[in-house]
């Protein structure tokens, strides 16, 4: 395969793995683009995006205005991740009523593993690094104790979401996803809208996403370039305390009307948030989805190889 195809493909696969980790709550995007080295870039072609590169379109200087924002990258990046999200998301959809506590095993695992890939590029860790990570973990994990708001169909909270949904999918350990169900609208977006084509809510959903992450790209680049370990310190505590909102043995508990009853939508009782609990016992599907939590830590033993490969 020419080298140039095969690194598109690469970055195609890579794109992919951080689409489908976006789609799941508790999991964020990030994390998989900080494991497999292409965080920064991602955030600096981004960030690109400015008028520097309007004046080279305007003028009809594509080739200068594709350097400028590293399209070559991009452009195999967003594929991956558009692929993604779209035909992954009945899949996971399915997985998750029909498998969840194997499926949260995996990404489990996934996650555990990212842990170790994005620690140990901190230079040092200091008594201030060290700090941080702890600080991130906490902030994390207070995360999943705040309650979710109910969903609202408004064009401008619509908007709203976009753009606090993408800061956070570019923040490893905080899940874009999650973010959206705090919100209330993580069904409206994820489930009804990508899965129906639902353009009168993806339009106002994905403008908010491409102002956000035009926006917050250039402070997380700002802050990268100064305070760079002490920022994947911070990060690091994101992931560690992300581990809490994807444990795979959860207690579902169901929004209440008021009479104390829970909420139906579709025939299903709308779940208001999961709080984790222990196995009940060591059994059989216990050890399944130990194996399965194996399978997410050798996945991203996988990517960090190909993305080795890649550079």
């Amino acid at each position: 395969m020419n080298k140039t195809l095969k690194s598109y493909a690469v970055v195609s696969i890579i794109g992919m793995g951080i689409g489908t980790a976006n789609v799941i709550p508790g999991v964020s995007g990030a994390t998989i683009a900080i494991i497999t080295g292409v965080f920064e870039r991602l955030i600096n072609a981004v960030k690109s995006f400015d008028m520097t590169a309007l004046g080279y379109l305007s003028r009809g200087r594509a080739r200068e205005f594709s350097r400028h924002v590293d399209l070559p990258f991009l452009c195999p990046l967003l594929f991956g991740i558009a692929f993604a999200i779209v035909s992954l998301a009945k899949l996971l959809e399915y997985l998750f009523s029909s498998y969840p506590v194997y499926t949260w095993a995996y990404f489990f695992g996934l996650i555990l593993a990212s842990i170790y890939f994005v620690g140990r590029t901190v230079g040092k860790w200091t008594v201030l690094n060290i700090a941080l990570c702890i600080s991130g973990a906490a902030f994390a994990i207070a995360l999943t104790y705040l309650n979710p708001s109910v969903e609202n169909r408004s064009v401008l909270y619509i908007f709203l979401c976009g753009v606090i949904a993408i800061c956070s999918m570019i923040l490893p350990g905080i899940s874009g996803s999650f973010i959206l169900i705090l919100m209330g609208n993580y069904e409206l977006v994820v489930l009804e809208a990508i899965n129906q084509l639902r353009l009168s809510i993806l339009t106002p959903f994905l403008a908010g996403c491409g102002i956000g992450l035009v926006g917050f790209s250039h402070l997380l680049s700002w802050i990268m370039k100064r305070y760079k370990h002490e920022t994947i310190a911070t990060l690091t505590g994101f992931i560690c305390g992300s581990l809490v909102t994807i444990w795979p043995w959860k207690k579902a508990i169901y929004r209440l009307n008021e009479s104390g009853e829970p909420i139906m939508k579709h025939g299903e009782a709308v779940v208001f948030k999961y709080q984790p609990i222990l196995p009940g016992s060591f059994s059989a599907a216990v050890m399944i989805a130990i194996v399965v939590a194996a399978i997410g830590i050798a996945s991203i033993c996988v990517m960090e190889t190909l993305a080795k490969k890649s550079k």
